[in-house]
């Protein structure tokens, strides 16, 4: 993970904001003119009491002033709402737009830097990590800025009565909203990284015991996974109670500063008055003013630990939005057609572990052919690099006498037809699991598609046929329905290139000499790459290629 100090979270978080720029300067101009209301309240009732007094103010009478109050009551009412409706807006349509931009981030990453990583950390990050920065867009940007506006217009306010008075209430604002968060923020670290990190961490792991259940059951391990869970919470409750302690000595250590600042002012408007520099109403006005304008800077104040967690979830946010993609998606070029395959001495490795060195493959057109070899040989990779998940580090991989890289990617998965080991389902109908394939797919299609697949039989004896819902990852189904139905979207989708990745072995004999039979069928105008390690499946083949440790025979 990626390291990035507070004001560069910060910096980039704001840069989101450019499509929704309106609203924020409707709710800062709203924050500050509402906080002006609220503190001038305030400082008209010292006014009164200045003019009950005898004393001389920039007031004709008490009803004028009585009536401003009343009016600045209703106007503050109303500010605070268009202010927080403003910035609650920002915030939500903040959200959505992060997460589609979550999401198209995750797309372009896809399969390559995704492949291994933590789910459930993943999932965090999606889920609470984006919702967290609801708490920077609706109560931190804005805020920002109207307490520098607002510390601006009150310390010429106060500076009024005299200079060092103004200088004071400078001092003040400047030690509650600046200084305090900062210290705040020191001796905060990075807990609220740490928190965010073992939250997705606690995440992973609920998510991975629900998956694994049954084998948690079976072999009578819930106490010790229970056990395990209840660690991990008590370690995340131990940092969230550090984090609720550094907020409550920020609060008590701002609040008394808001009484010493108060008791400074007055202290010094009163040293003036005695001196006859001010008058009586400069030392009334003036530390009523500094004691009711604090509210801009306290809510600055509550940054510093507050914002921990924010920025913590903005870092690993980020983290994905500025992840690099292994493999770049390709526009702009020429579309072409299918007319064939070729691997030319690739050679490919997953970090330092070498898969594939120096091996050549030749797939004509409207031909079978088998690639065979033991577990861990490269089969499947050989694959991927033709979906191109990955680019090959020597060699090249051409389709239709193009390298790969040089073919729209959109133009690529149009005419490549994809069965890993492992079909997906998603929780949703099995007509609608299907047409992830092709969205426009009839009625007709999809069933010729199950047919082909030798599944349809079985999907007309559900209760609701083909609108029938399979459970989370398909798990209501066996690993050889989920199979079949991974098949019948290869059919559906009707790509001129198939690439079959052991697509027969959660079968029996009975299934899978249909679809060898429905693929054997399907020769014309197709051309499939079939990967298996059983013998029966390698009959239908024009041409076998052997694939032993990386390297082809």
């Amino acid at each position: 993970m990626k390291k990035r100090s507070g004001f560069k979270v910060m910096a980039k978080l704001i840069g989101l904001v450019k499509p929704l720029t309106l609203f924020m300067i409707f709710a800062i101009i709203m924050g500050y003119v509402g906080h002006l209301c609220a503190t001038f309240i305030t400082i008209l009732g010292g006014y009164g009491v200045v003019k009950a007094l005898g004393i001389n103010t920039p007031f004709s009478s008490m009803i004028f002033i009585f009536v401003v109050v009343l009016i600045l009551g209703v106007l503050r009412g109303v500010l605070r709402y268009g202010e927080q409706a403003c910035n609650h807006f920002i915030a939500f349509k903040i959200l959505a737009l992060i997460r589609d931009k979550i999401f198209k981030s995750l797309r372009k990453l896809c399969p390559a830097k995704l492949e291994g990583r933590d789910k459930g950390d993943l999932i965090s990050v999606i889920t609470s990590d984006i919702e967290l920065l609801e708490v920077f867009y609706a109560h931190t940007i804005s805020p920002i800025l109207i307490a520098f506006i607002f510390t601006v217009t009150m310390c010429i306010f106060i500076g009024s009565f005299h200079w060092a008075l103004g200088l004071l209430a400078l001092v003040a604002y400047i030690f509650i909203g600046v200084i305090i968060p900062l210290l705040t923020s020191k001796f905060s670290k990075d807990n609220g990284l740490k928190f965010r990190t073992k939250a997705g961490d606690l995440s992973s792991f609920v998510l991975d015991s629900l998956r694994g259940l049954s084998e948690i059951l079976q072999y009578e391990q819930g106490i010790n996974r229970l056990n395990k869970m209840n660690e991990k919470t008590d370690d995340l409750l131990k940092d969230e109670k550090n984090m609720k302690q550094i907020t409550g000595r920020n609060t008590a250590i701002t609040q008394m500063a808001v009484l010493v600042f108060d008791i400074l002012m007055l202290f010094l408007s009163s040293y003036l008055y005695i001196n006859k520099i001010i008058g009586f109403d400069g030392v009334l006005i003036s530390t009523l003013a500094l004691f009711s304008s604090f509210g801009p800077v306290i809510a600055l104040s509550a940054l510093g630990s507050t914002l921990q967690n924010t920025f913590a979830s903005g870092n690993r946010v980020l983290d994905i939005l500025e992840e690099s993609p292994i493999v770049d998606e390709v526009f702009g070029k020429e579309e072409i057609s299918f007319s064939g395959a070729k691997a030319e001495n690739i050679t490919f490795s997953y970090n330092s572990e070498n898969i594939l060195s120096n091996v050549s493959v030749d797939i004509e057109k409207d031909k079978i052919i088998g690639i065979v070899g033991k577990s861990g040989s490269g089969k499947s990779t050989l694959l991927k690099l033709f979906m191109r998940f990955w680019d090959t580090q020597k060699g090249s991989v051409r389709i239709s006498d193009t390298e790969i890289s040089n073919i729209n990617t959109k133009n690529l998965r149009n005419m490549e037809s994809f069965v890993t080991q492992e079909t997906h389902l998603f929780q949703d109908s099995i007509k609608n699991n299907l047409k992830i394939a092709k969205l426009d797919a009839s009625d007709e299609e999809i069933i010729t598609a199950c047919k082909k697949a030798s599944v349809h039989d079985f999907i007309m004896k559900l209760p609701n046929g083909y609108d029938t819902l399979v459970g989370e990852l398909g798990d209501t189904l066996s690993g050889g329905e989920r199979q079949r139905l991974g098949l019948a979207r290869a059919f559906l989708h009707n790509a001129p290139f198939m690439l079959l990745d052991e697509p027969t072995s959660n079968l029996d004999s009975l299934n899978e000499a249909v679809i060898l039979k429905s693929l054997k069928e399907e020769r014309n105008g197709k051309t499939i790459m079939l990967v298996s390690h059983r013998q029966s499946t390698m009959r239908i083949v024009d041409k076998v290629y052997s694939v032993e440790h990386g390297r082809m025979s």
